[in-house]
Formats: structure tokens, sequence, C-alpha cells
């Protein structure tokens, strides 16, 4: 765990531009469970690449007119129960920080892992979201 001095930019980061923080395993179900329409999950994280590009790249894709209906965001690292119960719903793809599942009516339809992020900018990773917006949202 981090000391939450650290991690509260990071939070309040993704909270600024719409993201419901779930900081528990019962948040998340209220959220996911039975959700209708998409929502992104942004799984956020202290690493380099989130700061860097995933954070980023998730601000500028927002600014587009097509839009998932719901953005809620879990701390991997810190929200340990939240995390978890996120990833049961995107349980076929290993874990991954930072990462975004795009659901539509309960089913992934787009997953952007750590290794889909690193390396690139965050205009590339943007790209890839805003493309997976207009197809599903």
């Amino acid at each position: 765990m981090y000391d939450e001095n650290l991690v509260a930019p990071m939070r309040k980061e993704l909270t600024d531009i719409g993201f419901v923080e779930l900081r528990t395993a019962e948040q998340v179900e209220q959220v996911l469970e039975d959700a209708s329409g998409t929502v992104l999950v942004f799984v956020n994280s202290v690493c380099g690449c989130s700061a860097g590009c995933a954070r980023p790249a998730v601000r500028i894709a927002l600014e587009r007119s097509k839009k998932p209906d719901k953005l809620v965001t879990v701390f991997a690292g810190q929200d340990a129960e939240a995390t978890a119960k996120a990833r049961e719903y995107f349980a076929e793809y290993p874990p991954s920080s930072p990462s975004m599942a795009l659901l539509k009516d309960g089913e992934v339809v787009d997953m952007i892992q750590r290794h889909d992020i690193e390396g690139r900018s965050a205009e590339e990773v943007a790209a890839r979201l805003v493309e997976a917006f207009n197809l599903h949202c």
C-alpha cells in the first residue's frame, strides 16, 4: 500500500474528468452487476505508464463526442478488494495495471492492458479508446 497523500492526486486526475471511484467490492458490485449500457473501468496505478500515458490518454479520448455511459475506477495496490472484484468482470484477461476495460451490457467488448500502453504515446492509446468508443458507445 502506498501513502494516501501520494496517490490522492492520481485519484483526482480521474475523478476530475468524471470517473466515479469505487473503493470497496460492494461499490464495484453495485455498479457492474447487471450493468446495462457501456462502462469504462479504469484500473489505476502508481506506475509511470499510468501517469505518462494511460490517464492522459483517457482524458484525451473523453474529449470526443462518443463516450461510455459510465466511467468508474479502482486503484490497484490501494483498494485491493475493489480491484479484485472489478477484475472478476474481465477475468479472461490477466491482471494488469494500468488497464482499461470497456464493458457493454456486462460483457467486455475491448480491453487495453499495460502491454498495450507501454511504449506508446498518450495520443496513440487515446486513438485506440476513441475507436472502441465509436464502435461500442
